[in-house]
């Protein structure tokens, strides 16, 4: 049964098996995480930006890099540093002899997939270079703008447990993340097989492209397609005011945090098949998509109080309607 009217006019059960096709593929590489790979594909469907937050060398860049070559995107790595100059992400004006011109020479934020690595280690000025390209998917230089490939998705990872030499992200950056993973360690299980089966070849080479750049842009425009009823919509709504009410937060979601948290609901529907979107696509995106928007008080802050823990507690105590 034909869902969405696109050039490809997909119908629901297609839908499901891309997105089960590109999970899959990601999985060979990064495994026994299927559960944040399958919130990772349901962002780049609902066209959002991945902040994840963990430690060293558990595959965030990995992910990136095997989430391009499964899109057949154009990747690129930016290391943040406390020196880097946000034309060192954007690009800048260059003067060019031969021609008595100034040319744009465009810097590595224009590509599909982008890995922003330790972002919080650049300053807020350079930091927030990044700002308009995840807003408006362009770059601005001397007045004219430069539109970014698309679709143009932002990976950034930040270290949790080192703090020297970092900078907080703002919190208007944060909240153009749609949603907040971490990868933690493997499984015991596949940990030993690792280290029995991977060997020093990049396991990246070992997967190939599943989807093309322009299946991706027909798979967004069907997230548009998927219903959110009245009943629902309030449900999200209520966990939503309630976090601008919670005594323990100084902030709560934003309105472009819950314009986000409806879509990438829509994309959790269509990942299970479903044309609509439930009380449960909700609560399972709750904590991973409204967490880092929330500013806790000072006593909160210091007494360990952690925003994940609040917008769980926050999603139990609302009734989930039938």
């Amino acid at each position: 049964m034909l869902f969405c009217e696109s050039k490809m006019n997909l119908s629901l059960d297609k839908i499901s098996g891309q997105m089960r096709s590109i999970i899959g593929n990601l999985s060979q590489v990064i495994q026994g995480k299927e559960d944040k790979i399958e919130l990772l594909v349901m962002a780049l469907t609902a066209g959002g930006h991945i902040l994840i937050e963990d430690i060293p060398g558990v595959g965030k860049t990995t992910l990136a890099r095997s989430l391009a070559k499964t899109i057949a995107g154009k990747f690129t790595r930016i290391q943040f540093t406390p020196d880097l100059l946000p034309t060192d992400i954007t690009g800048v004006n260059i003067y060019e002899q031969s021609s008595g011109r100034f040319v744009f020479m465009k810097g590595p934020v224009f590509a599909n997939i982008i890995l922003a690595d330790e972002i919080n280690r650049a300053s807020a000025r350079t930091q927030s270079a990044l700002l308009e390209a995840m807003s408006d998917e362009h770059v601005t230089s001397d007045g004219t703008t430069y539109p970014l490939p698309s679709p143009f998705i932002v990976l950034a990872t930040q270290n949790p447990i080192e703090y020297h030499g970092t900078y907080p992200l703002p919190e208007a950056q944060l909240d153009r993340f749609m949603l907040q993973l971490d990868l933690g360690y493997p499984p015991p299980d596949i940990e030993q097989s690792l280290t029995i089966n991977r060997t020093s070849k990049d396991p990246v080479e070992a997967i190939g492209t599943i989807i093309s750049l322009e299946e991706i842009h027909a798979l967004r425009s069907c997230v548009d397609a998927v219903k959110l009823e009245a009943s629902v919509s309030q449900y999200l709504l209520h966990i939503v005011h309630a976090t601008r009410e919670h005594p323990k937060l100084r902030l709560g979601v934003s309105t472009r945090g819950t314009l986000l948290f409806a879509r990438i609901a829509r994309a959790c529907a269509l990942l299970d098949g479903r044309d609509y979107v439930i009380p449960e696509d909700v609560k399972r995106l709750a904590v991973h998509v409204l967490s880092h928007r929330l500013l806790l008080d000072s006593k909160s802050q210091y007494g360990g109080a952690s925003p994940s823990d609040i917008t769980a507690e926050i999603v139990s105590n609302i009734k989930v309607p039938r």
